[in-house]
């Protein structure tokens, strides 16, 4: 690591929010431009910078700073030029000349120690002495803490993040409880408050850290999918986790109970913990789930009977007896499920209540939870759809428990209807932020594939709603001829049942490659880049994708998005790239955003009209790399062929190449062609409805590629992870209390 000192003379670019800076230094030998994250406008610094000199094609030599420290300048002439650069509120170059003049190198030691005697200074009096004092040691302040977080290897950009949050009590707070970090900062977790912790003393058994220690793992657990963890469960991760012994885990799990940071009760004779989001988010679930269904509409189904006939006229579509079945249930209930796989005829449903509930001059809003399934019923209904978020009106939030809406209880969504598909992807919290939006009185339609892998996020909402018989439920299961001819769909219904594929016939959508272990990966590579776009006029990077169930190993995504970028997009003498973590950015990659991130600025620059601008981008979203701009460390990347969004490179840990991406990072997409890759895996990854949703992202073609007996292996293996969730319990709980009540059981 390269190391330089000088003082900072311009500032050429600052963003306020994260950090980054671009300066021109001069050292003792030299005038160079230097680009890193601080904390403050280091204009008028002398400061020591640790890094690396690189050499930018446009903009000539730079200095990329990992690490800075400030010091304060010795010489009359570098504080004179110091005190009179700005930094310091109520000196500007005159005064800062009349200070050294009477103090010379006392100067620093008089204003911070005996600020009093700044008004032997004509034009200083005792309101500007103390101003020009507090200036002065809160810019002592900031160094101190910058170089105390530095020394605890914080980088700088999260350095920024504890400044801003904490200000000059940083030290204080981080000092008493380096774990507030874990709970406070977004991206700071357990593990490096811990190690944090470490490196000052905090004890082992800390009630702090051991507090910290179990928010981490319910946390962890929340993040595969559940909102509880088994009490035993729980204490045995954590005290594997901190190394501590089990009776100071229960006796912290006791404090966070009665302190309301963590909620216990007993589910089905088994003692579950909860993290208080989710455990609040499932019972106001529950509650207004319950509410909205007990709606009296005072409508039968017979007088819904003519505006299903004025349907079936205007559109010539004959309904069967389950889709008649499906529409009517929605309009005379407060809530109603509809579930079905593939060409099951889901949206043409949802069409026809739209239409009847127009021709009652009623208000449908339409929405799904990502913006690729939401254009998608746009683009099958005609009518607008909106993300959840977007219809909720979204405010704030790094992480999905801190979600704030405009839309909410005081300001509920004014329409007569809400319409949602894709509710499989719907996870506890997203469902709890939406329905405190749905007024009493609102008809909610729920429609979704039960079948799918269900939400990335806790919860099982859309199986829990289904399996507690408490919400009327229609089920789909009838193929109509429009999608019988597909292969993909019959299928779908076939590995549904346990059966296995029907492939490889002439003219058909669905192709099994019997392949050897150690050819399939070029097999894919070369499926992608040539034989399909060739045999299919496909565009690769647009029209296909390869779905694999895993992350890791040769046929892992990781492997895979590496081989495909290498044979789809090389290096080139003028394409520009950015390497981060694991991959090599490079401009025409094919990258999707992993994390939800709801503050991110897009921007649509029209052909014709107004720029568009808003903000948001979505775990799953797959967008293009346009351009890299080296000097202002900035990815550009577009979504949606239209929505530019730009990334400083300390946030590329959002995004990942997405040549090939996982079967759960696929939900809620289609494509014209998948290709999948059929090989040995761990049987709770290797599962019949991961397999199922994979074939079903697919909308003309299906390649599999690989080796039979995998693939039965998958189709045979319907045992579903179990997900701790309670919704279904605490619904039928719900239910069958009413129940009691109107019986006068209870008295």
């Amino acid at each position: 690591m390269e190391t330089l000192k000088g003082m900072i003379v311009e500032t050429i670019f600052r963003n306020d929010e994260n950090g980054y800076t671009v300066a021109v230094m001069e050292t003792e030998d030299e005038v160079i431009t230097v680009t890193g994250t601080f904390g403050t406008d280091i204009a008028g610094e002398t400061i020591i910078i640790y890094g690396k000199k690189v050499k930018h094609p446009k903009y000539g030599e730079q200095f990329q700073t990992e690490m800075y420290e400030t010091v304060l300048p010795s010489n009359i002439d570098q504080i004179e030029n110091y005190l009179g650069s700005g930094l310091i509120k109520g000196i500007g170059k005159s005064t800062a000349k009349k200070i050294v003049e009477l103090f010379k190198e006392d100067s620093f030691d008089i204003i911070q120690n005996k600020p009093e005697r700044l008004m032997e200074i004509e034009g200083i009096g005792d309101k500007k002495a103390n101003m020009i004092s507090k200036s002065f040691s809160e810019h002592a302040d900031i160094r101190e803490i910058m170089m105390f977080l530095q020394n605890h290897d914080i980088s700088t950009g999260y350095s920024v993040k504890i400044y801003k949050k904490y200000e000059k009590n940083t030290i204080k707070v981080i000092t008493e409880n380096p774990y507030k970090l874990s709970e406070d900062i977004y991206g700071i977790g357990f593990k490096l408050a811990d190690k944090i912790a470490s490196s000052i003393g905090i004890e082992k058994k800390s009630p702090y850290r051991i507090s910290s220690g179990i928010r981490y793992a319910l946390i962890e657990y929340s993040l595969r999918g559940h909102t509880y963890m088994p009490y035993d469960f729980l204490v045995n991760a954590t005290v594997s986790l901190l190394g501590i012994d089990r009776e100071s885990v229960e006796d912290e799990l006791r404090n966070m109970a009665f302190t309301e940071k963590i909620h216990i009760e007993t589910i089905n004779n088994e003692r579950a913990v909860y993290y208080i989001p989710y455990h609040t988010a499932e019972v106001n679930v529950c509650k207004d789930l319950i509410n909205l269904a007990s709606v009296d509409f005072n409508i039968t189904e017979t007088d819904i009977i003519p505006y299903l006939k004025n349907v079936e006229s205007a559109t010539s579509i004959n309904l069967s007896d389950k889709q008649n079945e499906a529409i009517v249930q929605s309009i005379i209930n407060g809530v109603t499920v509809i579930t079905g796989g593939p060409g099951t005829g889901k949206t043409t449903i949802i069409l026809s209540i739209i239409e009847i509930f127009e021709s009652m001059h009623k208000t449908v809003f339409l929405c799904a939870p990502t913006g690729r399934a939401a254009k998608r019923i746009t683009e099958s209904t005609g009518r607008d759809a909106k993300t959840i978020h977007r219809m909720l009106e979204y405010t704030y939030g790094e992480v999905d428990s801190n979600l704030s809406f405009n839309k909410d209880e005081n300001s509920p969504l004014d329409c007569d209807a809400i319409i949602i598909d894709e509710m499989s992807m719907v996870d506890i919290l997203l469902m709890n932020n939406l329905l405190k939006a749905v007024k009493k009185g609102t008809r909610l339609v729920l429609v979704g594939d039960v079948d799918q892998l269900p939400s990335v996020g806790a919860g099982n909402v859309l199986s829990d709603i289904i399996n507690s018989d408490t919400i009327k439920t229609i089920r789909l299961d009838t193929i109509f001829r429009q999608s019988a001819g597909s292969m993909i769909v019959q299928n779908a219904h076939r590995i549904n049942k346990g059966e296995m594929p029907v492939y490889n016939k002439q003219d058909a959508d669905f192709f099994f490659m019997r392949e050897d272990a150690d050819d399939i990966v070029d097999i894919i590579v070369d499926l992608y880049v040539n034989r399909l776009p060739l045999r299919y006029a496909y565009n690769p990077v647009k029209d296909i994708q390869v779905l694999s169930p895993m992350k890791k190993g040769e046929a892992g995504v990781i492997e895979l998005n590496l081989k495909l970028q290498a044979a789809i997009n090389p290096p080139a003498k003028h394409k520009k790239e950015k390497f981060f973590g694991k991959y090599i950015f490079r401009v025409g990659d094919k990258v999707m955003q992993i994390k939800n991130n709801y503050q991110a600025q897009w921007t649509i620059e029209p052909k014709q009209g107004n720029i568009v601008t808003g903000e948001g981008v979505y775990n799953g979203d797959i967008g293009f790399i346009t351009f890299i701009d080296e000097t202002e460390q900035e990815i550009y990347v577009t979504f949606d062929e239209e929505k530019e969004v730009i990334y400083p490179f300390n946030q590329l840990d959002e995004l990942i190449l997405a040549y090939a991406t996982t079967v759960h990072k696929s939900q809620g997409s289609e494509f014209p062609v998948i290709i999948m890759p059929i090989v040995w895996g761990p049987p709770m990854l290797l599962t019949r409805n991961l397999f199922y949703t994979a074939i079903t992202r697919a909308k003309n073609l299906v390649v599999l590629v690989g080796i039979e007996k995998f693939m039965q292996d998958m189709i045979s293996n319907n045992k579903i992870d179990r997900r701790y969730s309670a919704l279904n319990y605490r619904l039928e709980s719900l239910v069958a209390n009413y129940r009691m009540l109107s019986e006068g059981l209870f008295e």
